[in-house]
């Protein structure tokens, strides 16, 4: 009999609670209407946001000049690791090109870091809400994810003092979402500097998800949290995806902020290492990344008025739905709605909202069981152009009247 080929255990152990829920959602919109999905975190989807034409000529630069043809350094050319820390410096901590290391993408950079800090039965404490691909990376690896929760009556601010009492002597590190995925949110300086004191208290590293920063609204301000403290080691997390408007050039890099005893050492040895695994990131996007971290504001400041008016319109859009309450954005391109399934006849919870209005309207948006999220809460990216959100908004509007009591 042939021997049989089985799985390794990582495989057993990697499941993305995200992948769970939506390929087991009923999706059937309506044929008599077209499908309009607020459900897909990727900015270029709907074609109105897009990389300008100064990122696109250093990409042309890049493929012409035959420079990126061939494999890069494991953890990136020496420019494009300068760069890309002359960017993410901040003024009270040193922050060289030694300090990076490029990959493929943020999410890889997520999975380098947690296979450096996690052996099997340590936790990471994740924020809940939260983006899933923590969790199901961290049980990959056979460690465990303890969620401290954000308060939505408080915009979602973090419960620090919950968080504090997670922490157990398998706890390797803290990692903060900011601004916040799915949530939409953008920690003030106040809660920062509380889950600083937590991470010094118990001498544990900070991983920094800041892939959204800078995309904040309105009078509130993206600090990130390397610049707040120069004595707890912070692992920041960045790409190009968001800000730059390119997720499918898959650029991402984890930065090293180390503290004065240099705790983080033998971790930026074993993110080295771990580095060579894919011989590197995108070489060709890497020799154009000087240029694109230069582009002008111009570029950015579009990006961030097409957000900051389709998050007003989404605020004003949903101040008279029945049955809703949306949590105002303050950053990224998420909104969370809150849904008061008591207003309706037979709407369940946030899974069942979600499934009855992809069936009756053909609107999809995600549902908070996705991110971890208790109670009842769906989340929309409100990056379509605003025809769309409208026409969106308006089926949402009508499916709740049809369905409240």
């Amino acid at each position: 009999m042939p021997r049989e080929i089985t799985t390794s255990a990582v495989v057993k152990l990697t499941r993305n609670p995200i992948r769970d829920i939506v390929d087991n959602l009923k999706i059937e919109p309506p044929k008599d209407r077209r499908f309009l999905s607020l459900a897909l975190g990727d900015p270029t989807v709907f074609g109105n946001l897009q990389p300008n034409d100064e990122i696109v000529a250093a990409v042309e630069t890049a493929l012409r000049s035959h420079a990126g043809d061939g494999y890069s350094p494991s953890a990136g050319y020496p420019e494009a690791r300068a760069a890309i820390a002359d960017f993410a410096r901040v003024p009270s901590r040193p922050l060289a090109g030694d300090d990076v290391i490029i990959t493929s993408g943020a999410s890889h950079a997520l999975y380098l870091t947690f296979k450096a800090l996690v052996n099997p039965g340590d936790n990471v404490l994740l924020p809940a809400p939260g983006f899933p691909l923590y969790d199901t990376q961290i049980s990959s690896l056979g460690g465990q994810a303890k969620f401290y929760p954000l308060d939505p009556a408080r915009n979602w601010a973090a419960d620090v003092a919950a968080m504090d009492a997670l922490v157990d002597d398998r706890t390797v590190a803290i990692l903060v979402c900011n601004p916040s995925n799915p949530c939409g949110s953008v920690f003030d300086r106040a809660t920062l500097e509380g889950i600083i004191a937590v991470a010094e208290r118990h001498g544990l590293p900070i991983i920094a998800d800041e892939i959204y920063l800078d995309l904040v609204f309105d009078d509130n301000v993206f600090h990130p949290i390397a610049s707040l403290s120069t004595t707890v080691p912070v692992i920041g997390i960045g790409g190009l995806a968001k800000k730059f408007l390119v997720p499918g050039w898959r650029i991402g890099w984890v930065l090293i902020w180390d503290d004065p005893a240099h705790r983080l050492a033998e971790l930026r040895r074993g993110l080295m290492g771990l580095s060579a695994l894919i011989l590197g990131g995108n070489s060709l996007i890497q020799r154009a990344i000087p240029t694109i971290l230069k582009v002008n504001d111009t570029f950015h400041r579009r990006t961030l008025d097409v957000l900051i008016n389709n998050a007003h319109r989404s605020i004003e859009a949903f101040k008279t739905v029945p049955g809703i309450t949306c949590i105002r954005p303050q950053g990224a391109m998420y909104l969370m709605l809150q849904i008061d399934v008591a207003q309706f006849r037979d709407i369940r919870d946030d899974r069942d909202f979600a499934e009855q209005l992809v069936a009756e309207e053909g609107v999809l948006v995600l549902p908070g069981q996705c991110f971890h999220c208790t109670g009842h809460f769906a989340r929309i990216v409100f990056t379509a152009p605003a025809e769309r959100l409208d026409e969106a908004y308006a089926r949402i509007d009508a499916f709740c009247r049809r369905h409240q009591r």
